[in-house]
């Protein structure tokens, strides 16, 4: 009689092997880190002895499940802001969050917290992705648990490096340092084509097929995606990665939910597999993927939870049912992804989409020792039929939950006994989580109550304060300018004729300012629009100060291109009123006197007006300057002859209050 180190009995025990093998009354023999033997429970106590023996005789042992896809630290975002759309939630929310507080203690407690509530719910094997992933891996393996860590790389400033080249070193360094590791397999993770860039995209392709390591990413999540896909390299995602020779690396690709056929075919081709995350997709409204056709079409597919901030759970059981459902609903085909497949893609398959599956996904002798039990009567899940030998497959994926798991194993270790953990201090991470909460929590109210505070929190955009003087007048042609033109000393510098669309967002407290969001189309002398341009400028309402009755000096703090369309915008400031203006604009910019102003001749066209407006303006930057450029303009006016009292306080916001034509 062979010894080993344990045994472990069930009631059923479920391989997932390739000729999907399941034992009534079973047993798994374990020595060291590997499985040993799998069989009828007589079988394995007739051959094998063991110092332990685990008689777990009500319960289902299985393969642990893996998790695909999962941003580990994102725990300790959960619940921060939901029901959003995925650019605002990603860019409006985590991100400023994320640059706020995420340091390698943040990502080490926070994947922590992540095994903890993996363990308990059945995952012994997860791709990661996110930043400082060597303190994630640190975590990770406290825990005991395996999994495939991709480091982060982003073509802006991260939270732990500010460009990508300082990513792509750290990411060597932590291959270096885990690479050997029995539980940590690392790998690189450009997070996604529109975060990144060609030059980006290549080199992190370069150093996965250097280093020999996977490669994590995001795949055409949103429609808006592929769409900006499309209009900026005339191709849909996966073609155009695939021409950067991207999926020449072992890729495991989050979501994939926009793909077509085309798209699969090559996909297939270059061994790219997929991690289908159906909560998440669902939650943030990004669609269903394709997942039977992607079966059909023998990719490889696993199931991921995504990250607990955008799930917000890690429960793989309801990922299972979840993906099961989706797959029926997508297609009108009750049949379409059964139960067995649907577990197979969250054990052997989902070990295969992560590249481990030549040592773990499935209870085989020489793989690790990598398993769960789960009861196998609560009263959720009883009565059991047998008739059907698929239907113990049924019993896990349809109503089996994370509760019912009540022993879970990674590489010959106790993780999990009777539902106590082993390796975790419940109770201490809970109290780290707590206090994150009440920081980030107390960061967030300070940022919502202030408009200026939450248009830079945004991140890509730099803050700036502007200084002008600006007078604006009605004159009732548009011939008024070229007078000026003639003066001798005026020297015209640049002439632009613009179509302004202005969106202005308002609040009930005025104190907050104002953010206008504008696109500027601009007009060639034969009507072609050769560019567009969208830029961002908040103001407050007042007026600096006033010189000679009508001349005005006003602040902008914030002046910067606007890189999201106005819906992201309306969604993220959420502001209690909003105004239109549209209108025509001609700009000269001259030179007066040696000193650059700026002459605007505006047609409104909403609210729409009979004549023009016509505004002078100068940027200024200390007192002085501003009171010779206010004599300047003065004297500008007479050139016009513009009189005071034709001259405006008024600005277009106001006049797009009143109603009707003046």
């Amino acid at each position: 009689m062979e010894h080993v180190d344990k045994i472990v009995t069930a009631g059923v025990v479920i391989t997932m092997n390739k000729t999907y093998d399941v034992f009534s009354g079973g047993a798994v023999a374990i020595h060291d880190s590997a499985i040993v033997a799998v069989g009828p429970r007589d079988t394995i106590l007739s051959a094998y002895q063991a110092d332990e023996v685990l008689h777990a005789d009500s319960e289902i042992l299985m393969p642990g499940l893996v998790n695909a896809h999962t941003h580990l630290p994102m725990t300790l975002l959960r619940g921060l802001a939901d029901d959003l759309r995925l650019d605002v939630w990603l860019m409006g929310y985590m991100m400023p969050v994320e640059r706020e507080f995420v340091s390698p203690e943040f990502c080490y407690q926070g994947a922590l917290l992540a095994c903890a509530e993996m363990i308990r719910s059945g995952t012994t094997c997860m791709a990661d992705m996110y930043y400082y992933e060597s303190d994630i891996a640190r975590a990770v393996a406290t825990a005991g648990m395996r999994g495939v860590l991709g480091q982060t790389i982003l073509k802006f400033p991260a939270p732990d490096a500010q460009s990508y080249e300082e990513s792509l070193a750290y990411t060597r360094e932590f291959v270096q340092q885990w690479k050997a590791h029995p539980l940590i397999t690392p790998a690189i993770a450009p997070h996604a084509p529109y975060t990144n860039t060609e030059e980006t995209l290549k080199a992190c392709a370069a150093l996965a097929l250097e280093l020999d390591i996977p490669l994590l990413t995001h795949f055409s999540e949103t429609r808006l995606e592929v769409e900006e896909s499309r209009r900026d390299h005339d191709m849909p995602v996966i073609p155009w990665v695939n021409g950067l020779g991207l999926l020449n690396a072992r890729v495991l690709a989050a979501h994939c939910v926009h793909v077509d056929a085309g798209e699969m075919r090559v996909m297939r081709r270059q061994g790219t597999h997929v991690a289908h995350n159906p909560t998440s997709n669902l939650k943030l409204a990004s669609g269903i993927a394709p997942v039977q056709e992607m079966l059909d079409r023998n990719i490889v597919i696993g199931i991921g939870t995504d990250g607990p901030a955008s799930n917000n759970d890690l429960d793989m059981f309801e990922e299972l049912r979840l993906a099961a459902f989706l797959a029926k609903g997508a297609t009108g085909d009750p049949t379409a992804l059964p139960a067995r497949q649907a577990l197979e893609m969250a054990t052997r398959m989902g070990a295969e989409a992560l590249f481990l599956d030549d040592i773990t996904g499935s209870l085989e002798a020489g793989k690790r020792a990598d398993l769960i039990t789960v009861a196998h009567n609560p009263l959720h899940n009883f009565p059991r039929f047998e008739r059907d030998p698929n239907a113990v497959y049924s019993q896990i994926v349809y109503a089996s939950k994370g509760a019912d798991v009540v022993n879970v194993m990674v590489d010959g270790r106790w993780l999990m006994r009777d539902r106590q953990l082993l390796t975790i201090d419940e109770a201490a991470i809970r109290a780290v989580a707590e206090d994150y909460a009440r920081r980030i929590d107390a960061f967030l109210i300070a940022r919502e109550g202030n408009v200026l505070s939450k248009l830079v929190a945004i991140g890509g955009l730099e803050q700036e304060e502007s200084f002008e003087i600006q007078v604006k007048a009605r004159v009732d042609n548009d011939e008024i300018v070229k007078a000026l033109l003639q003066n001798h000393d005026v020297q015209l510098v640049k002439h632009t004729h613009y179509r302004q669309y202005d969106t202005y967002f308002l609040f009930k407290d005025a104190e907050q300012g104002r953010v206008r969001y504008r696109e500027d189309e601009t007009v060639t002398a034969t009507g072609d629009v050769p560019a567009v341009r969208s830029r961002l400028t908040y103001t407050m309402p007042t007026k600096e100060r006033e010189f000679r009755q009508a001349i005005l000096l006003s602040r902008s703090q914030f002046i910067a291109p606007a890189d999201r369309p106005l819906r992201f915008y309306r969604e993220y400031f959420q502001p209690d009123s909003e105004r239109i203006v549209e209108k025509e604009r001609r700009r000269w910019h001259i030179l007066y006197k040696g000193v650059l102003f700026y002459i605007n001749l505006d047609a409104l066209q909403q609210p729409a007006y009979e004549g023009y407006f016509l505004e002078i303006k100068s940027r200024t930057w200390s007192k002085r300057d501003a009171e010779y450029k206010s004599q300047l303009t003065s004297e500008i006016l007479d050139l016009l002859g513009i009189a005071i009292d034709q001259t405006l306080h008024t600005e277009y916001l106001d006049l797009s209050s009143q109603e009707g034509s003046k």
